[in-house]
């Protein structure tokens, strides 16, 4: 194909994505307009066409040379109008007062075939005024985790940003060690945080939080305009989305790592993966960002660290509302929370009803779980399969426990419990394979994929994993070693803040 050439399709090509640029209309203290940095010599890595429907692009497009050439910055789309959004943060519980995209830039916001607006954002597209001592630029390793971590979000059905390319260059980029520079386009509806209201809030522009505010009100939560205290019902709706998506980050067993105000969305979504993780040996205590030696943002303090940010969150719109409606909403995270928490555990466990000794029940489990160090995913998914006969041994879940003589104690009281509502087993089985994934990004996943691009330029295995993930609940026999334990050398991974 000549590079000028055009796939004529029904779905857009790159010159036919629309834009409707509202954020880029806001004041200019709300941003810096400026283009990418260029990359020399891009190539085309990972290609995601189940995002790129999202915004009526025909995936042929990605054939293109052009396409390389669009999402890692060197040549911009008609209609967008890039910008570095500026924001602040606390970072580990300290607040830094300007932090802003400092490797990132917004192309605009494309407009899909449903008149969805989604951020178009090149991640590793180079300096900006906010970049601090920063080069601007993403590795090819952690575009890696997040195209694929993204995407294995969603389909576990958590919000979460999407992911369309990574674009890689042979460009050197130093870390801990040398490594070559990588873009990554992600999508959302938006990428305001609970920093983007912080800093105006500690820089006493007040009238920039408003703006804000009603901008937020207006492109994202329309349902809220025109209400009585609006911004008090903006606050509450954003603590009740966080919640669930943290309830459910809490029941597929998924840590963060980087739970700072600045990487909390204002629209509830999973967004910012660096160090994340999945967890494989159960530990409540887990903490999966080696730079995090407090372990602020271990696995069974992400709740109570989403609270907390949602308090900062609600002391920043405080000039937008009364003291009394800000603490009504942040002391309504709690009950949020467990609204969503609750059924989604009584679906891993395929309890029908509820019932005063069910809480007893599930900390008797987790217990068992933590004193036996048993893999979370596995433990879930072969529970499934429980025979709830009264001579049922159960060996594949009683053989993943060192103490089997407590699994039998626990296993008698979950059957009871089953035979109390007059559960059937097929029944059960079907509605928990829908709530108790079988595939799950566990780190030595992705580390595979990395490997092999960063070591071999086979990009196969990023595919691979994409699509397998896109499917987390299904069987997929011929890909069963992926939903297979760990292997020992997996033991030994290490995510940090450069991940």
């Amino acid at each position: 194909m000549n590079a000028g050439e055009r796939i004529q399709t029904a779905g857009s090509t790159l010159e036919e994505v629309r834009f409707q640029n509202t954020f880029a209309g806001l004041p200019a203290g709300f941003h810096s307009k400026l283009a990418p940095q260029a990359l020399p010599e891009p190539y085309l890595v990972a290609f995601n066409p189940d995002a790129a429907a999202l915004i009526g692009l025909d995936p042929r497009e990605a054939q293109r040379p052009e396409f390389a050439e669009v999402f890692c910055g060197n040549r911009l789309l008609p209609g967008s109008d890039p910008l570095a959004a500026i924001y602040a943060g606390h970072q580990f519980g300290v607040y830094v007062p300007q932090l802003g995209d400092g490797r990132a830039h917004l192309l605009g916001e494309a407009v899909g075939p449903d008149e969805r607006r989604w951020d178009l954002q090149l991640k590793g597209a180079g300096r900006t005024p906010y970049s601090r001592m920063g080069d601007g630029r993403a590795v090819l390793r952690s575009t890696i985790r997040e195209y694929l971590a993204s995407e294995a979000m969603h389909a576990l059905g958590i919000p979460s940003t999407r992911s369309l390319a990574i674009v890689g260059s042979d460009k050197p980029v130093m870390r801990e060690n040398v490594e070559t520079a990588a873009v990554l386009t992600r999508m959302a509806p938006s990428h305001v945080r609970f920093g983007s209201f912080e800093v105006f809030y500690h820089r006493r522009q007040y009238e920039h939080l408003r703006t804000l505010a009603d901008y937020v009100i207006s492109h994202h939560y329309p349902g809220l305009t025109g209400v009585e205290k609006p911004h008090a019902a903006l606050l509450r709706e954003v603590i009740r989305r966080t919640a669930r998506t943290v309830a459910r980050w809490q029941a597929v067993g998924f840590c963060h790592g980087v739970m700072n105000t600045d990487n909390m969305s204002i629209l509830g979504i999973t967004i910012d993966y660096g160090p994340y993780g999945f967890l494989d040996a159960f530990d409540a205590n887990h903490v999966c960002n080696h730079s995090d030696d407090g372990g602020r943002y271990a696995y069974n303090r992400q709740p109570g660290i989403a609270q907390w940010n949602l308090a900062c969150l609600a002391q920043a719109m405080l000039p937008l509302m009364t003291e009394e409606d800000a603490m009504d909403a942040v002391n309504g995270f709690e009950s949020d929370f467990e609204e969503e928490y609750a059924p989604a555990m009584r679906a891993k466990f395929g309890l029908a009803t509820v019932r005063e000794e069910d809480s007893e029940l599930l900390r008797g489990l987790f217990q068992l779980l933590q004193e036996n160090r048993t893999d979370y995913t596995i433990f879930f998914r072969r529970l499934c399969d429980f025979d709830a006969s009264p001579d049922a041994t159960n060996h594949e879940l009683r053989d993943l426990f060192l103490n089997r003589e407590a699994f039998d104690r626990w296993a008698a009281e979950y059957r009871a419990r089953l035979m109390a509502e007059g559960s059937d087993d097929r029944q059960r089985a079907e509605s928990m394979r829908r709530a108790n994934p079988k595939y799950v990004l566990r780190n030595h996943l992705a580390e595979t994929a990395i490997r092999r691009a960063n070591e071999e330029r086979d990009y196969t295995e990023i595919e691979r994993l994409r699509a397998l993930l896109s499917r987390p609940f299904d069987e997929q026999p011929e890909m069963e070693s992926y939903a297979g334990f760990p292997p020992d050398w997996a033991g030994s991974l290490e995510v940090s803040c450069s991940s």
